[in-house]
C-alpha cells in the first residue's frame, strides 16, 4: 500500500495546501478563511523551528472559466491573468499570507506535468476511451450522480438541480476517457481503515467511507465539447478533466517530474486544508491517483465548513459573498485573522455577522488583551521610567501565572500545531489574558506604589515584571495568528532589543519564564486596538 504523508518517506518540509481557487470571480470570505487558516498553522511551525512549505494557487482551465471570460468578451488566459494579478494575489498580500508558492494552473511547469502524469497512467492501461451521458454542473466541474440531485422550485420548477450551486444540471454526452476509478474502492477503504485520521473531522471520514462502500464509478477524466484545458498528450481533441488537472498541482508545485530532490524534500502534503464541497475530489480521486502511479498519500485531508451569512453559504453564486477587504477597513487586518478562527470551530459550519465581530473585539481585543497592554507598558514608565524592574519578590500568586503560561503553550501548541483546533488554542491564549488581567486586579499594583519601603517596591516590581514577562509569551504565542500586532507588542516590551526577533522565538518554548530581562526598555506604543468607529453604510 502507498505511505502516508505522516510517514513523509524522507521528506523534511511541514507542507500544508489550500485548494487552488477557481478564478471566475474575485475572492470572497470563504476563500480568505481557508487560506489564513493555512497561514496561522504555517507560521505556527516555522516558530516552531521547521522547515516549511505553504502553497496556494489558482485553478484557471474548465467551461465555468471559459464561459465567465465569454462573458466579459476577453480571452480565458486574459481573464484569469486579469483576475489573479488585480484580485487574488493582491489580497493575499493585504492579509498577510505567507505563502512559499503560488501556483497557476496555466503554467507550463505545470501543465507539461500533467500531461506527463497522465500519459504515464494511460501507458500503464488505467485510462481507457469510452462514452458517457449524464448530468454536469459546470459550476461544480463534475458529473452528478442522480440522486446528488435536488428538486428545483420557483423558476427552475421540474428540473433537477446542483445542490451546492442550486441550479439546473446540463445533461450532457459526449465520448471521453476514463481512469479506473472503480478498481481503487477496496483499496481506498483499507486505507481510510488502516488511518482512521486521513480524513477531518469525523463527519466528513463518515461521509467519504460510505460513498467509497456503494461503490465507485470510473472517472471520466477528459472532455470533447471545449478546448480551454490541458490537452490530451495522445489525443488532441480532448483535453484533461479540470480537476485531474487541478488535483496535481500539490504535485507540479513541488517539482514532480522537474526537480527531484525538491519533490522528494517536500511531497506528500503533510495537510490539504480544503471546503467540504470538494472533499470527494481530496479523499477519493486524488488518492486513487497517486496510488496509481505509486506516490506516497498525503498526512491529512482537512475539511472546514462552510460560512454562513444570513442562513445561506457564502459564495458568489448565492449574492452572498463579501469582500475581506469590507472588513479589514473597519477591524484591521490583524483582528479578521483572529476573528474567523477564535469565533468558528474549525471543520464546522459557522455563521458571520457584523454584530459579533464588533462585540468579540471590544470585549476580547480592545478590552482584555490591549488594555492589559497598554496598562502594563503605563505603570512601568510611570513607576519605573521605563526600565522593566527586577522580580525578587514572587510568592504563590506569580507561581500561578507561570503556570497558566506554561499550561496556554502546551495546549496551544497541541490544538494548534497538531490538532488544528484553532478555536481552542487561541482560546487558551485568551484564557491566559484574563488570568493575567485578573492577577493584576488583585494585587492592586497602583496601591502597592504607594508602599515606599524596599519591601513594596520590590513588591511592585515582582508584579509589574510578571503582568510584562507574561505579555511576553503572549506576543510569542500569537504571533502566528496576529503578526502585526504580536510584533509591536514585543517592540513595545523592550523585547527585539534584548532578545532578538519575534519570529526567531520558538513557540514550544514560550512557557519558559524570566526570558525577558530586567532593563529592558518598556514604551507604551499605540494602542493596538483602537476604538472602533461607527459602522460604515
Amino acid at each position: 500500500m502507498a505511505a502516508t504523508g505522516s510517514e513523509k518517506q524522507g521528506a523534511t518540509a511541514y507542507y500544508v495546501s489550500t485548494p487552488i481557487y477557481y478564478v471566475n470571480d474575485a475572492p470572497h470570505l470563504g476563500h480568505a478563511y481557508t487560506t489564513v487558516a493555512g497561514d496561522v498553522l504555517t507560521r505556527w511551525h516555522r516558530q516552531r523551528g521547521e522547515k516549511v512549505w505553504y502553497l496556494t494557487g489558482t485553478d484557471e482551465h474548465g467551461q465555468k472559466i471559459m464561459r465567465t471570460a465569454e462573458a466579459n468578451n476577453v480571452t480565458p488566459q486574459a481573464w484569469a491573468d486579469k483576475l489573479v494579478e488585480e484580485a487574488w494575489k493582491p489580497l493575499w498580500e493585504h492579509l498577510n499570507i505567507a505563502n512559499d508558492d503560488f501556483i497557476r494552473t496555466t503554467e507550463k511547469r505545470h501543465t507539461d506535468r500533467v500531461q506527463e502524469f497522465v500519459q504515464d497512467l494511460y501507458d500503464k492501461g488505467e485510462i481507457y476511451k469510452g462514452g458517457y451521458e449524464g448530468p454536469y454542473c459546470v459550476g461544480c466541474e463534475e458529473y452528478k450522480l442522480p440522486g446528488d440531485l435536488i428538486d428545483g422550485e420557483g423558476e427552475f420548477a421540474g428540473q433537477k438541480l446542483c445542490p451546492i450551486h442550486k441550479k439546473p444540471v446540463e445533461l450532457l454526452k459526449e465520448e471521453n476517457y476514463f481512469f479506473k476509478l472503480s478498481a481503487y474502492g477496496p483499496k481506498l477503504l483499507e486505507f481510510y481503515a488502516a488511518n482512521p485520521d486521513f480524513i477531518q473531522p469525523e463527519s466528513a471520514r463518515n461521509e467519504v467511507v460510505n460513498f467509497v462502500e456503494q461503490g465507485l464509478q470510473d472517472l471520466s477524466i477528459s472532455r470533447s465539447t471545449f478546448d480551454w484545458g490541458v490537452p490530451v498528450p495522445w489525443d488532441d481533441k480532448h483535453v484533461i478533466y479540470v480537476w485531474v488537472d487541478a488535483l496535481l498541482n500539490y504535485a507540479t508545485a513541488v517539482g514532480y517530474g522537474a526537480n527531484q530532490e525538491k519533490f522528494d524534500g517536500t511531497f506528500p502534503a503533510n495537510v490539504h486544508l480544503i471546503g467540504k464541497d470538494i472533499l470527494r475530489f481530496h479523499s477519493v480521486i486524488w488518492p486513487a491517483m497517486l496510488m496509481a502511479q505509486g506516490l506516497p498519500l498525503p498526512g491529512k485531508v482537512v475539511a472546514n465548513g462552510w460560512l454562513m451569512v444570513g442562513g445561506e453559504k457564502m459564495s458568489k453564486s448565492n449574492l452572498t459573498g463579501i469582500k475581506p477587504q469590507d472588513l479589514t477597513s473597519h477591524f484591521g487586518v490583524d483582528a479578521y485573522r483572529w476573528y474567523f478562527l477564535r469565533a468558528i470551530s474549525y471543520g464546522s459550519d459557522g455563521s458571520f455577522s457584523w454584530e459579533d465581530f464588533s462585540a468579540r473585539y471590544t470585549s476580547e481585543l480592545a478590552n482584555d488583551y490591549g488594555n492589559l497592554a497598554s496598562r502594563v507598558a503605563a505603570m512601568v514608565g510611570k513607576y519605573f521610567g521605563g526600565a522593566l524592574p527586577q522580580d525578587t519578590a514572587a510568592g504563590n500568586a506569580e507561581q500561578a501565572v507561570r503556570d497558566g503560561l506554561a499550561k496556554a503553550v502546551a495546549t496551544a501548541d497541541r490544538k494548534i500545531g497538531e490538532e488544528l483546533d484553532f478555536q481552542g488554542g487561541i482560546l487558551a491564549v485568551f484564557d491566559f489574558v484574563k488570568q493575567v488581567n485578573g492577577y493584576i486586579t488583585e494585587q492592586e499594583p497602583w496601591k502597592v506604589a504607594k508602599d515606599t519601603t524596599p519591601e513594596g517596591q520590590a513588591r511592585l516590581a515582582t508584579i509589574l515584571y510578571t503582568a510584562a514577562e507574561s505579555l511576553r509569551g503572549v506576543a510569542v504565542l500569537l504571533n502566528a495568528v496576529m503578526p502585526e500586532t504580536s510584533q509591536k507588542l514585543w517592540e513595545s516590551l523592550g523585547a527585539e532589543e534584548s532578545l532578538g526577533a519575534l519570529a526567531d522565538q520558538r513557540v514550544q518554548d514560550a512557557g519558559a519564564w524570566g526570558v525577558l530581562p530586567a532593563g529592558a526598555t518598556v514604551t507604551k506604543g499605540a494602542v493596538l486596538f483602537p476604538r472602533l468607529e461607527e459602522k460604515p453604510a
